[in-house]
């Protein structure tokens, strides 16, 4: 095997390690992915957009400035690609919906900009659910997105693609955005780390709006080193963020090796009844007794308002989300429809053509939600629970240090197979909804197979602003497992 056949092997500091050391080049590197993203995407369709061109445009002078010195952290000569929902200067960001398929971005989302200045090599776009409503990556207006374990199985949603990139080793590191669980879902249905940091932690400028008080951006990659090599570089205050929060930003590195002796481990009684099916919470309970052995102390907690999150979410961001996209009218941007024969008729049939089902449907309930006479029932309501939803881990919190437990109720399911039962489609964020309305931090990390063979992840809850600790928890548990390292057979 030639260096340049194995380079998708290594992880971010391998990479950069081979580029500085000299071992390859960053358009070697550069090439290497996108050969894979050429090779493998037309089975997978993680991809909307390949920038090869600008990317080995990057590449070329990532080498010169690297040669020069001029480059010299963490992600500099690193390939990585972007949920197609982040800005970027010149490139197509479609949201994955025919409202923004031509639009091409006048300038770089804060996290994007960030990556380009550190030397990172944009290789393209990744698929989604359309404006990040879904739990499948099936409302995609591109196509919906295959799981590289199985390719009957979704990836997971709404960050599908980007997580099926790094299953597949398209890429070493992605940007996804989680709002109810579109970080951690994904990631446990493709067998990969992925982190949803505390809301306002990263900045959400040019992060195109789905639901503004949920909306949070995060790393998924094969490793929680990976992860919080990428932290580092995109946390921190943003000016142009008014929830971006003016907080220092850690080493996320520093502590990843720090012990685990006498760790508090919560596990909420909730999570582990009903609705979970017995072969996740079989290789559930294996993970928590590796921990247990490591020197661990479980407890039970409970969170006995979680079972409302769901019922919440769909007032909270659905509202949110009506808002946010009645800036797609047909007149500033976005597409618009043929010979309209007043304002009115622009206004509909531009949002009825643009728009698919899914995002229809959300908008519809939102609107309801928040139109006079309902608002106080429904928006008001809803916004009160998630307070009490929030004291209950603030309680929980007293007694451990970080929840654990399924970040969903299954493994990967049949393409096709909930994409007409929205509710059920819905139920597949049971866990990771409330620790979104709670603004907590949550990750998932991949800790083995379940027996139909598809992978399990283990969904880790931090108090705010710990996502420190997390990473160095799921960090400790990659050195002594392997579960993160494996690939599916085809694309290995």
């Amino acid at each position: 095997m030639s260096q340049a056949d194995s380079i998708h092997t290594l992880s971010l500091k391998g990479i950069h390690d081979g580029v500085h050391t000299g071992k390859f080049s960053v358009m070697e590197a550069t090439d290497a992915y996108l050969d894979r993203i050429e090779r493998f995407n037309p089975e997978l369709n993680a991809y909307i957009t390949v920038t090869r061109e600008s990317a080995q445009a990057q590449a070329v002078d990532i080498d010169n400035r690297i040669r020069k010195g001029e480059l010299t952290g963490a992600m500099a000569g690193v390939p990585y690609s972007l949920k197609d929902l982040f800005c970027s200067e010149g490139v197509r960001t479609t949201c994955a919906s025919n409202m923004l398929s031509n639009f091409i971005s006048p300038y770089d989302a804060h996290v994007a900009a960030k990556l380009k200045a550190a030397g990172g090599v944009l290789l393209g776009k990744n698929n989604m659910d359309e404006f990040a409503m879904g739990s499948s990556n099936e409302t995609s207006a591109f196509g919906n997105v295959c799981n590289p374990w199985d390719t009957t199985k979704v990836p997971g949603g709404s960050s599908g693609g980007g997580a099926a990139t790094i299953a597949a080793r398209l890429a070493p590191m992605t940007l996804g955005t989680d709002t109810g669980g579109s970080i951690r879902q994904p990631a446990s249905f493709c067998n990969i780390t992925g982190i949803k940091p505390t809301y306002g932690r990263i900045s959400r400028y040019g992060m195109i709006a789905f639901a503004s008080s949920l909306d949070q951006c995060g790393p998924m990659a094969p490793s929680a080193e990976d992860c919080a090599i990428t932290m580092n570089i995109i946390a921190g205050l943003d000016s142009r963020d008014s929830t971006s929060v003016d907080l220092p930003v850690p080493d996320y590195t520093a502590n990843l090796n720090g012990s685990l002796e006498g760790l508090r481990i919560g596990l909420p009684k909730e999570f582990f009844a009903e609705g979970l099916d017995a072969q996740v919470g079989a290789v559930i309970d294996r993970a928590i007794k590796e921990f247990q052995a490591k020197g661990a102390i479980i407890k039970e907690v409970t969170l006995p308002n979680s079972h409302l999150a769901v019922p919440v979410y769909y007032v909270v961001a659905p509202a949110e989300c009506s808002s946010n996209l009645s800036r797609f009218d047909g007149v500033r941007f976005g597409h618009r429809c043929e010979n309209p024969k007043d304002l009115m008729d622009l206004y509909e049939r531009s949002r009825w053509e643009g728009f698919g089902d899914e995002v229809k449907r959300r908008i519809m309930i939102g609107t309801y939600a928040l139109s006079a006479g309902y608002y106080d029932a429904y928006y008001l309501k809803a916004q009160q629970v998630r307070r009490l939803i929030k004291q209950d881990f603030e309680a929980a919190f007293k007694d451990v240090d970080v929840i654990m437990g399924p970040s969903c109720p299954t493994t990967a399911f049949g393409i096709g197979a909930k994409k007409d039962d929205p509710i059920a489609m819905y139920l597949e964020d049971l866990y990771t909804i409330p620790v979104s309305l709670a603004g907590l931090p949550g990750m998932t990390f991949p800790i083995g197979f379940a027996a139909d063979g598809l992978p399990v992840g283990m969904q880790l809850v931090g108090n705010y602003f710990e996502e420190a600790r997390m990473l160095n928890i799921a960090h400790q548990y990659q050195q002594w497992t392997d579960w993160h390292t494996q690939v599916p057979a085809q694309f290995a």
